[in-house]
């Protein structure tokens, strides 16, 4: 497909703007005078209507294929919350609104949103309360550690380090380096859960909190889980739950209720906000009542007469996290999931995506080697070592789902495990599709036994083909350039 600069025509014109002549008030200064004309395609209306028309049909995304990518739960998202999200009384409202007129009694809707779901969301996860501001998991994550870090320094505890599992994302190190800590990480055991005795091995005075997804990122829930809580307050740490995989135990288990601390959610995962291309997102932290006082500014709060308004007023806080209340639309589309879907609805989504977990893992375990012999939750992880011993490996059965339409499963993560792959077949999906992709996973084991070269030239009905990604990823080039002086015959090179 040619790019919008290769379709140029020198002259043609798509819009024309009337004259306008600058006065001496408007004067540009001749440093910011351009010195040559720009050097932008030159097309029509209908050019750039067909051209942008025909990218987006390249497109892959739930709406067009099935999306198994473990550990982001990429399910269809339901429409009808678009249609609220752009409601002119929420998507009009200007942010500066409930700071300003009566202390917000003109955007009390709005308010009304950010307060429902927070208690909405206390009552799923058993946590006393939330702030709405972080703008996606990570950001949560760093919020929550930095709730963590003010806990401890309120009570002059000098803590050094948190407590990861091998298995971790790779954000929650990350999160806890960025807020001053070590990390220590923890062995996985043959049951594929964090190793307790090493755990407690580690456990001491110096440790600030402990980090842990439930169920984990190999899709298996720790029955270990209170007893880690137990140890860990104890020693005086926190315990923190990753909340990316909530959407595998929604209405069976409440993460406030066996000890967790403090929490993180990723509404556009569990809660059906469309996400994907860096954003948008929310990752709302919620905490219990010791760290209560820390959480940042504003917060929504209910007055004596009933209205609602953002209260400042917090000494303790750890100040703003980001801009304004969090990201609103977002917030917007998962109180209307969960109004939606209710206590039953909620209560189901778990209960389907464990059950297509499950399926999945069934029927693909004679062909492939599970990295944990045991039932599953939301997801499950399979290793490709079997097939990388023909010579295929985890990224080539990746290459060759694209070319029959189905995303790749994550590959490689969790790093634990050799020649990953993660599949999270989510809740949306019917028996149907799960049949077909389970039938080309086993095409591939078949392939990968008696032709492993059929995988040589995957993706083979893409517009972009096999590419050496060693060099894409160390010479990477992210604009096309124009051969010199040759912009007005249209004769541009590709330089990616």
């Amino acid at each position: 497909m040619r790019l919008i600069y290769e379709q140029s025509i020198k002259g043609r014109r798509g819009y024309r703007m009337s004259e306008f002549n600058l006065t001496d008030d408007l004067e540009i200064s001749l440093q910011y005078q351009r010195k040559t004309e720009a050097e932008l395609p030159e097309v029509s209306e209908l050019d750039v209507v067909r051209h942008y028309t025909n990218l987006s049909k390249l497109n892959f995304s739930v709406d067009t294929n099935f999306y198994p990518l473990g550990s982001c739960t990429m399910k269809y998202n339901p429409k009808f919350t678009e249609k609220i999200a752009k409601l002119e009384g929420f998507s009009q409202i200007h942010p500066l609104l409930p700071q300003l007129l009566g202390g917000g009694m003109l955007a009390q809707g709005a308010l009304e949103v950010i307060y429902r779901t927070e208690q909405l969301l206390c009552e799923i996860t058993g946590i006393d309360a939330f702030t709405m501001q972080p703008l996606a998991g990570a950001h949560g994550e760093f919020t929550g550690l930095m709730l963590i870090a003010a806990f401890h320094k309120s009570r002059g505890n000098k803590r050094k380090f948190v407590i990861v599992p091998d298995s971790s994302h790779g954000t929650n190190p990350a999160s806890a380096a960025m807020a001053g800590y070590d990390v220590c990480v923890i062995p996985t055991d043959q049951h594929g859960c964090m190793d307790i005795t090493k755990f407690k091995e580690n456990l001491n005075s110096d440790t600030a909190a402990v980090m842990l997804t439930c169920p984990n990122t190999l899709g298996i829930f720790n029955p270990q889980i209170k007893d880690i809580s137990i140890a860990a307050h104890k020693a005086g740490a926190l315990v923190y739950y990753d909340g990316a995989n909530l959407n595998a135990v929604l209405g069976k288990l409440r993460p406030g209720d066996i000890g967790f601390d403090l929490i993180h959610l990723n509404l556009h995962k569990t809660f059906a906000t469309p996400h994907g291309g860096g954003g948008p997102g929310a990752g709302p932290v919620g905490v219990n009542k010791k760290i209560l006082e820390f959480l940042p500014i504003p917060l929504v709060q209910k007055r004596s007469d009933g209205t609602l308004a953002l209260n400042y007023n917090r000494p303790k806080s750890i100040g703003y996290v980001a801009p304004f209340y969090g990201n609103f639309g977002v917030i917007l589309k998962s109180y209307a999931y969960i109004l939606f879907l209710g206590k039953k609805g909620l209560i189901k989504t778990s209960e389907y995506a464990v059950l297509n977990a499950n399926y999945c893992r069934v029927l693909l375990s004679e062909y492939f080697d599970l990295a944990y012999k045991r039932g599953c939750m939301h997801e499950f992880v399979l290793s490709a070592r079997r097939q990388k011993e023909k010579g295929v490996s985890a990224q080539d059965i990746a290459k060759y789902l694209i070319s029959h339409g189905f995303h790749p499963p994550t590959i490689y993560f969790p790093l634990i495990v050799k020649e990953a792959l993660m599949i999270e077949p989510t809740e949306t999906e019917s028996k149907q599709t799960l049949d077909m992709f389970i039938k080309t996973m086993i095409e591939i084991a078949g392939l990968a036994e008696n032709n492993a070269r059929k995988f040589i030239s995957v993706p083979d009905n893409t517009p972009v083909r096999r590419l050496d990604e060693t060099k894409a990823a160390r010479d990477l080039k992210l604009r096309w350039q124009k051969k010199k002086d040759d912009f007005k015959s249209k004769n541009w090179s590709n330089t990616a």
